[in-house]
């Protein structure tokens, strides 16, 4: 498994190994003590797995806040997306700014997401499938989020907003500067 510390040093990027021969591949995707050593000690309680048909299909930014805060991390079985991660701690040096990644079916990459981050994704490709680990169950009282094309935030996804395939319910997310402090940085 190789880790990399992105720009906005909580996030990561873990990539599993993967042992190939001519019938395929074998990778151990997860392993909880290495990733526990390596990236961060938590425990994930719950698997998510969405498929989005279109390519431009944007999911986010969401986060869920106490309680039930969640941790995520992402990977991608089939396709590929432009994943996005944002800080929204206050009182953290970078609050409102954001790291993105492109995870595929073929880079095998995974985004790690703590606590205290919104979190979004554009697919690149059609039938793209994404898999996560959450560190909390979902709570619908507890889920909210972050509009994604909030000029304050800066994201270059990579299509125009106007194209962008969204549910009703990411259309109405808050902008960063509405957004309550639900997080602090420590």
């Amino acid at each position: 498994m190789e880790v990399e510390t992105l720009a906005i040093a909580d996030v990561k990027l873990v990539t599993p190994g993967k042992m190939r021969d001519h019938r395929g591949f074998f990778s151990e995707t997860f392993n909880c003590n290495a990733f526990k050593q390596a990236v961060a000690d938590v425990d994930f309680v719950q698997d998510n797995h969405s498929l989005s048909r279109d390519k431009g299909v944007v999911r986010g930014l969401h986060f869920q806040i106490d309680p039930r805060p969640q941790g995520k991390l992402v990977r991608v079985t089939r396709g590929a997306i432009f994943d996005v991660a944002v800080d929204v701690r206050r009182g953290s040096p970078t609050y409102g700014r954001h790291v993105s990644a492109v995870l595929s079916a073929s880079n095998w990459a995974q985004l790690w997401i703590p606590i205290g981050f919104a979190h979004g994704f554009c697919t690149l490709e059609p039938d793209t499938e994404v898999i996560y680990k959450v560190t909390d169950y979902y709570a619908p009282e507890c889920d909210r989020g972050l509009l994604f094309d909030d000029p304050d935030l800066g994201i270059e996804w990579p299509l125009p907003s106007g194209r962008a395939i969204l549910s009703e319910k990411d259309r109405r997310n808050a902008r960063l500067r509405d957004l309550p402090g639900y997080f602090t940085h420590v």
